[in-house]
C-alpha cells in the first residue's frame, strides 16, 4: 500500500506541475485539481474486465461411428469389443466362457445379438442385460450341423433377428416369437451319420431391409442366395460358376439393388471381381481371374461409394502362389463396372490384409493386417486414408469388423 501511495503522490505532483507550467491559451479554463485527482484514482484502481474462457469444444471424432470387432480376452477367448468414435475408447461388451463366433449390431440403439457356446444371446450397447434367446445345446459329435446355431443378422429397422438353427429363422424382437422360414435339407445315410444336402443361415440384410443375403452350406463348400421375407422366396445365383460368392464376404450397394464380391487368391475358386443382381440372382463377371498371357487378376473388398466410384484392392500379375497364398494388392478406384477409369490411389502395397471395412463415404478404409505368416483371420487394424494422409493404428488385433450406430 505504501508503494501505491507514493505512486499516487508522484502522479498528482506531476499533474499539478504540468498544469502550472504549461502555456495557457486565451479562453481555456484552469484545470480542476480535484478532477485530476479523481481521474488518476479511477485509472489506478479500475478493475480490469473479466476474462471469459472460451467454451470447451467437443473433441473431433476420428471415426464416423463406433467400431465393433472381435478380439481375444485374457483367457484367449474371442470376445466382442467396441471402439468409440474417438478412436481411443475401447470397451469389452461380452464376457463369455467360449469364443464369440458371430454377431450383428442393432443400428438404432447399439444392442448386439451374438453366438457363443452354441447359444444365441443379446446384450445392451454397454454390455449389460445379457439375455439368452436360444440354447442349441451340446452338438452331436458325428453330426454337429444338426443343432448348430449359425449366423446372426439384425434388420436395419431393429425389428427382426435372423439366425440359423435347423434352417433359416426370423425372430420378432417385439413378440419374442421365432418363425422358421427355410428348413435345412438333411438325409440320413445310416443310423449314426446324416448328410447335409443344403443348410441355411443368414449373412446380412440389405440396407433397405427387404432382402436377406444367406449362405447355402454343403458338405464341401458353400454358395449364397437372397431370401425375400415379404414373399418368402429364395433367389438363387446364376452364372456364378467358379466365382467365390459366399460366407458374408459380399458387399451390398446402398440402394439394395446389387452386391459386389471379389476373391484375391487362387485355388478352389477363381480370383476376380463380380456383381450380383439382387432381384434376379444373375452374376456378372467384371474382372475375370485369368488376365491372359500367364497373368491373373486379383481383387478384394469392393465398395460402391456414394460418389458412384467403385473402390477396391487390386493386382494383375503372375500368381504368387497357385494354392491360395497372399497377393500384394493396391488400392484402386474405378467406375461401377470395375474397369473404366481405373486408377491406383496410393503407392502402398497390402500384402498381409485379411479383411477391410470401408468408411460410409469411402474417405478411408480400415484394414486388418496379419502380424505373422500363420495368421489368416484378423490382425492389426489401421485406418488408411484414400487421399494419402498418414495411417492411424486403431487396435493391435481386430476381426469381423462392423460399424455400429
Amino acid at each position: 500500500m505504501n508503494r501505491f501511495n507514493s505512486l499516487l503522490a508522484s502522479f498528482l505532483l506531476f499533474g499539478i506541475l504540468l498544469a502550472a507550467c504549461a502555456p495557457q491559451p486565451a479562453q481555456t479554463s484552469t484545470p480542476d485539481v480535484n478532477v485530476i485527482v479523481a481521474q488518476t484514482m479511477a485509472a489506478l484502481t479500475a478493475v480490469p474486465p473479466a476474462v471469459t474462457d472460451p467454451a470447451p469444444q467437443p473433441a473431433a471424432s476420428l471415426l464416423p461411428r463406433s467400431l465393433y470387432f472381435l478380439a481375444p480376452d485374457a483367457a484367449a477367448h474371442e470376445q466382442l469389443f467396441r471402439l468409440a468414435a474417438d478412436g481411443a475408447t475401447r470397451t469389452q461388451l461380452t464376457f463369455e466362457p467360449a469364443n464369440v463366433t458371430a454377431y450383428d449390431v442393432n443400428q438404432n440403439d447399439g444392442r448386439v445379438v451374438y453366438i457363443s457356446n452354441n447359444q444365441l444371446l443379446i446384450v445392451n450397447a454397454d454390455g449389460s442385460g445379457r439375455q439368452t434367446l436360444l440354447d442349441g445345446g451340446a452338438q452331436d459329435a458325428n453330426n454337429p450341423f444338426l443343432n448348430a446355431v449359425q449366423g446372426a443378422a439384425w434388420s436395419p429397422d431393429g425389428e427382426t433377428i435372423a439366425y440359423g438353427f435347423g434352417g433359416l429363422n426370423l425372430y420378432s424382437v417385439a413378440t419374442g416369437v421365432s418363425n422358421r422360414v427355410l428348413d435345412n435339407k438333411i438325409r440320413a445315410v445310416d443310423d449314426q451319420f446324416k448328410f447335409p444336402d443344403e443348410l441355411y443361415w443368414p449373412d446380412r440384410f440389405s440396407p433397405d431391409g427387404t432382402k436377406l443375403l444367406i449362405t447355402l452350406g454343403y458338405y464341401e463348400g458353400a454358395s449364397a442366395a437372397i431370401y425375400t421375407p415379404a414373399g418368402n422366396s429364395l433367389t438363387r445365383l446364376s452364372g456364378a460358376e467358379g466365382a467365390l460368392i459366399c460366407c458374408n464376404e459380399e458387399e451390398w450397394t446402398a440402394d439394395s439393388s446389387a452386391l459386389y464380391a471379389a476373391n484375391p487368391s487362387m485355388g478352389m475358386f477363381n480370383s476376380g471381381l463380380w456383381r450380383i443382381d439382387a432381384s434376379t440372382g444373375q452374376v456378372t463377371t467384371l474382372i475375370p481371374g485369368d488376365a491372359g498371357n500367364g497373368s491373373f487378376n486379383f481383387a478384394d473388398a469392393p465398395f460402391l461409394a456414394p460418389d458412384g466410384w467403385l473402390y477396391f484392392f487390386f493386382a494383375s500379375r503372375p500368381a504368387a502362389n497357385e494354392t491360395g497364398g497372399r497377393e500384394a494388392l493396391q488400392l484402386v478406384r474405378a467406375s461401377a463396372d470395375g474397369a473404366a477409369g481405373r486408377s491406383t490411389l496410393l503407392p502402398d502395397v497390402f500384402d498381409k490384409m485379411t479383411e477391410a471395412l470401408w468408411a460410409p463415404d469411402a474417405s478411408f478404409v480400415i484394414v486388418a493386417s496379419a502380424t505373422s505368416e500363420q495368421m489368416y483371420l484378423g490382425g492389426q487394424a489401421e485406418l488408411v486414408y484414400v487421399d494419402g494422409r498418414p495411417r492411424v493404428t486403431l487396435v493391435p488385433y481386430a476381426r469381423a469388423m462392423k460399424w455400429g450406430p
